[in-house]
């Protein structure tokens, strides 16, 4: 059987979220209404910058806004912006992730990215860092390719849950010598299921969840990287 290495990627590889950051480019080419990101996402990027906000509050309700904003556009028209995202942003990460990235491929392990940010951008972040296989947000598209607003997500434990399984299955993965890299809550069936659970950069949800399950905590390593220092709790 085969040790596996499962990384989300926003908050735990990428120092942002891909999403995001194509939802920016979006407004940037003028693609979608710059009046949209200063009417409602500006206004929840702030109070979330200024810690008034949770997190994953302001992450489910981008979500919204962005799937909304999609809708109608075709997919093959966004290739450019999408691939720019990944050109500008696909080294703005953190160097343990990155580094951890290595030392599994190094190591012979097979490596995948689940992630909540779209499939069409967790595939290029899949190429670039070379992994064996990945599972992003599926975004449905009509018969001429356009977004329909309808979404697959990816974002959720019960959704992580079913691509750790449908992964461990097809690559004859061994659970309890694998690994996985989560921030948020909506990683915990991966730490859960995996013997090497690790934290980045965890959400205070995150961490009282660990607090409160004793088993996982025992296992589970918690990484702190500020700057140019990685602090292990």
């Amino acid at each position: 059987m085969n040790t596996g290495a499962f990384f989300d990627i926003d908050g735990t590889l990428h120092r942002n979220s891909l999403m995001i950051e194509h939802f920016k480019k979006l407004v940037k080419y003028e693609v979608i209404d710059p009046r949209l990101w200063h009417s409602s996402v500006k206004y929840t990027y702030k109070e979330w910058r200024k810690r008034v906000r949770d997190y994953e509050d302001y992450m489910l309700e981008l979500i919204d806004i962005y799937i909304d904003a999609l809708k109608g556009f075709r997919k093959d028209d966004l290739e450019f912006i999408s691939n720019q995202v990944i050109k500008l942003n696909g080294e703005i990460v953190y160097k343990y992730t990155r580094d951890r990235i290595a030392w599994h491929q190094q190591q012979g392990h097979k490596v995948f990215f689940i992630s909540g940010s779209p499939n069409f951008l967790v595939s290029k972040m899949a190429e670039k860092y070379a992994v064996d296989a990945y599972r992003g947000a599926q975004y449905l598209t009509d018969e001429n390719g356009c977004f329909t607003g309808e979404v697959e997500p990816m974002w959720d434990p019960v959704s992580k849950e079913k691509a750790i399984d449908r992964l461990t299955e097809e690559f004859n993965i061994d659970l309890p010598s694998s690994y996985a890299y989560g921030d948020t809550r909506g990683d915990i069936s991966m730490l859960q299921k995996t013997g090497h659970p690790v934290a980045i950069n965890p959400t205070r949800e995150l961490v009282d969840y660990l607090k409160k399950t004793p088993e996982l905590r025992e296992r589970a390593r918690i990484i702190v990287e500020r700057k140019d220092v990685i602090y292990t709790l």
